[in-house]
């Protein structure tokens, strides 16, 4: 199916459209480099609280979990949006499995 049928077809309703959540939110994770970006803020985290700035240090570590898992779960939005504006990016995800049309 070409990138303009299945937006003529997801505006008109007519498709059922899936979203692997497991591969959308590794794709997003890999998109936004999140371990290379997560990594250094834990490392800060865990150097806040050995420094005697415990509260904030927790605070820290947990808010990283947080946005980790918030950008996780909004994989399959992202995937689904990108790919009705994009046709490259529509090509990508169908060739990985990310996304299919029925």
């Amino acid at each position: 199916m070409s990138h303009e049928e299945f937006v003529a077809g997801y505006a008109a309703g007519s498709l059922r459209v899936r979203v692997d959540r497991e591969r959308a939110a590794k794709l997003v994770s890999a998109r936004l480099l999140l371990p290379f970006v997560l990594l250094p803020v834990l490392g800060l985290a865990v150097a806040l609280a050995l420094t005697g700035y415990l509260v904030a240090g927790i605070g820290l570590f947990l808010a990283t979990f947080a946005l980790r898992h918030f950008i996780r779960a909004s994989g399959q939005g992202f995937v689904l949006s990108r790919a009705l504006q994009d046709p490259a990016f529509y090509e990508q995800v169908v060739v990985a499995g990310v996304l299919s049309v029925d």
